[in-house]
């Protein structure tokens, strides 16, 4: 009989909410914590094994002090999953990566500026080689769930390429343009179920961009609802600022 798979948790910057969220999915699914053993998981267990095989990062990289640490986990991993947005995107914390950082770290930390070690946060992938994602604001519970499955299978979890749009349509939802409202939906991947816009608001793209995003498009839509330029990069800077970011330097 093989052993238990040996699973660890790792938080960088972030809020810790997937974490949560991966608690909260488990209460439900108990069958889970008999396939694997947990290891290191701050949230749920005080102790911290250093064998493992699977390694799910939340939070990105925003420190230089973080990149051995993660060098450090995919050395000991086998398989390492992107956790949540801020390890995907580099998140809500990668909005300041649109202005000067020591302009950034002058705001935050006054005339103490050079105390705290910091950089442009950026996403685990731009540190160490991520074999799988798990995208959102948080995670979607059942999403983890499955990529769970997939990998005591022997398989990757799979993100279709697709726009949440199409979601949208399967669940016969009125779209948030026609009440007044942005949505992010037509340039952001599916795998949310819609939550956001089922409830009437629009998405604000967590998931990340789709493979070949219309962005001038996107525009346009946002323009012709009565947003700013000024508005229109607010919205798109909420978690896309370093995909955008790339799409311009790349022409």
């Amino acid at each position: 009989m093989s052993a238990k798979p040996k699973v660890a948790f790792f938080e960088f910057t972030s809020c810790e909410g997937c974490q949560l969220t991966v608690v909260d999915s488990l209460q439900d699914h108990p069958e889970l914590l008999d396939a694997v053993e947990i290891v290191q998981f701050r949230e749920a267990i005080s102790e911290k094994g250093e064998d493992y095989a699977i390694a799910f990062i939340e939070g990105s990289c925003s420190r230089p002090s973080d990149e051995p640490k993660l060098q450090a986990i995919r050395q000991q991993a086998a398989i390492v999953v992107a956790l949540g947005a801020c390890a995907h995107l580099g998140g809500i914390n990668a909005i300041r990566n649109r202005m000067p950082l020591q302009e950034v770290r002058e705001y935050v930390y006054g005339d103490r500026a050079e105390w705290f070690e910091t950089y442009e946060p950026r996403p685990i992938k731009d540190v160490i080689k991520v074999d799988a994602v798990i995208p959102g604001c948080p995670i979607d519970r059942r999403e983890f769930i499955k990529a769970v499955t997939h990998l005591l299978q022997g398989r990757m979890p799979f993100i279709p390429d697709q726009p949440l749009c199409m979601e949208c349509k399967l669940k016969e939802n009125i779209c948030v343009y026609t009440r007044g409202k942005v949505c992010l939906g037509p340039i952001t991947l599916a795998g949310c179920d819609a939550i956001c816009p089922t409830y009437g608001d629009g998405c604000e793209g967590c998931r990340g961009l789709i493979a070949n995003p219309n962005i001038e498009a996107m525009r346009q839509v946002m323009h012709e609802h009565g947003l700013t330029d000024e508005a229109i990069d607010a919205k798109l800077s909420m978690f896309l600022t370093n995909q955008i970011m790339a799409l311009e330097e790349a022409g």
